[in-house]
């Protein structure tokens, strides 16, 4: 691990960024960290400046709208690369992924066995281990069918597809291809992780808790999670007509896809 990056994507995260940030420099001292704002209308951007300012390891990209969590993301991956950091994590702004778990995604990465190091590591909600707090009941099962949903139809071996704490081998993301990836929306998660095992890489998962944001409100709405299925079918029926790479089998479930 040389110069891991967290990136921290935000829109009207004014009340969560200055503890999250304080909270993954104090988990991973070494980590810099790139707050992406979407130009905030609640001063957001303003502030992740003023963060900035007082910590040279914390930069911040200002995008001129709000295109969506995907599009803040590859901008981000482009940077990152551009500068040389390697590994590359995706992190929520709003406390959801809690950063003192960070350690675990980094140290998972950088551990080899049978089938070799990992690619991408992924924190984890419905591996053993892994758990949620303050959630209703029925998000909690759109989720785990979200995930079952992406699973059956683009044959993926990981449990939490929709997941969004993950670290990345700078190697990896170059090897996915980023100009392909084209969501901008909800369904960035299970495109970016379809691309990495046509891709060929090894993706593992490690338990984490996820816990519901305790200030603001969350951008999810019954909307994204019907485009983000309709756009997981149009793969379905795509991935039926490639051939996929081969890819060695592990014994372990961090084989090609994932660890379950």
């Amino acid at each position: 691990m040389s110069r891991p990056l967290v990136v921290i994507p935000t829109y009207n995260e004014l009340e969560n960024l200055a503890d999250t940030v304080a909270r993954v420099r104090a988990a991973v001292p070494a980590a810099s960290v790139l707050v992406v704002d979407d130009s905030s209308p609640d001063g957001t951007g303003e502030l992740a400046d003023e963060l900035a300012a007082g910590d040279p390891v914390v930069q911040v990209l200002h995008r001129t709208a709000k295109d969506g969590l995907g599009a803040a993301y590859l901008e981000a991956f482009a940077w990152a690369l551009d500068r040389g950091f390697d590994p590359i994590v995706q992190l929520d702004a709003d406390g959801s992924h809690l950063p003192e778990q960070l350690p675990r995604l980094l140290e998972r990465l950088e551990a080899t066995d049978a089938v070799g190091r990992a690619d991408l590591v992924i924190g984890s909600r419905w591996i053993p281990g892994g758990s949620i707090e303050n959630w209703p009941r029925r998000r909690e099962l759109l989720s785990r069918w979200g995930s079952a949903y992406a699973r059956a139809v683009l044959r993926l071996d990981t449990r939490d597809a929709t997941a969004g704490y993950r670290a990345f081998r700078a190697d990896a993301l170059r090897r996915i291809r980023l100009e392909d990836v084209h969501t901008r929306g909800y369904g960035f998660q299970v495109d970016m992780l379809w691309h990495a095992r046509e891709a060929g890489l090894t993706v593992a998962e490690v338990p984490v808790t996820f816990v519901e944001r305790a200030h603001g409100r969350s951008k999810m709405s019954p909307a994204i999670v019907v485009e983000a299925m309709v756009r997981v079918s149009a793969w379905g029926i795509r991935s039926l007509f490639k051939r996929r790479p081969r890819r060695a089998a592990g014994s372990d479930g961090s084989s090609p896809s994932s660890h379950a």
